[in-house]
């Protein structure tokens, strides 16, 4: 009776053994997985997030709506937050479609993409990047409009070709549904962000003034000049093996 009150205490032990390891091993796992898709989501929302660059649209929005009361203000920084959302988001969920239409690859469309970027990376950097997506004539014309909040706020001002490619690039990059969606997730998270920033706009264009926005300009240009890079050389390198091999 002994022996088996013995062996039975030595197999809770080893079970007990067993069951510790496994779990630190999933924990382990479950641990690094889960930082690979926060970097993941930083990334994505980092990428839409600069170049859609709500802080130095807000010179934009206060120039034009100067003459706009603050319920005024706030029904057109939502509209063009949502209309330049849902234009982010078409192309988001169709960007693969368009891009077998025409026969585009996922990794040409990150060469294009990144020198793109890489393009408006250079503006940003030289503090003149908002005069290059909405341009002199744009803007005069804006001037004549009744409702401003779609054109030139929502597009070109946030969502113009550099966000559309961002996120069409994003999108076709990702390769399982859980990472498709974050990168919905961090474009909604975007123009959310995009929808207070504006909102505030005043506040925040009183607070930094044009030197703080454009050091901040010049910042984010300086990570966006990054990721283009990171685009350009991993579209190539995927390029090279499909052609090597």
């Amino acid at each position: 009776m002994d022996w088996q009150i013995k062996a039975y205490q030595r197999l809770s032990s080893v079970s007990m053994e067993l069951f510790e390891l496994t779990w630190r091993e999933f924990d382990f796992w479950g641990r690094m997985i889960l930082n690979d898709y926060v970097l993941y989501f930083i990334f994505a929302f980092t990428s839409i997030f600069i170049i859609v660059n709500p802080i130095e649209a807000t010179m934009v929005f206060v120039s034009l709506t100067s003459g706009a009361d603050a319920d005024e203000k706030r029904r057109i920084s939502w509209r063009s937050a949502s209309v330049a959302f849902m234009i982010a988001f078409l192309f988001a969920i169709a960007g693969n479609l368009v891009l077998r239409l025409f026969g585009i690859t996922v990794d040409s469309m990150r060469i294009a993409g990144g020198i793109l970027l890489f393009i408006v990376a250079i503006d940003m950097l030289r503090g003149g990047r908002y005069q290059r997506k909405v341009t002199e004539a744009e803007l005069d014309d804006a001037n004549y409009r009744e409702d401003i909040s779609i054109f030139p706020l929502a597009t070109p001002l946030l969502t113009g070709p550099g966000a559309i490619t961002t996120v069409i690039v994003l999108m076709g990059a990702a390769s399982t549904l859980l990472e498709k969606s974050i990168v919905l997730i961090a474009l909604v998270l975007t123009f959310m962000t995009t929808y207070y920033i504006l909102r505030f706009s005043e506040i925040i264009d009183n607070a930094l003034g044009v030197t703080g926005i454009m050091v901040l300009t010049r910042i984010m240009g300086l990570i966006l000049g990054a990721i283009s890079v990171d685009f350009v050389a991993i579209g190539a390198w995927n390029l090279y093996r499909s052609l090597a091999g």
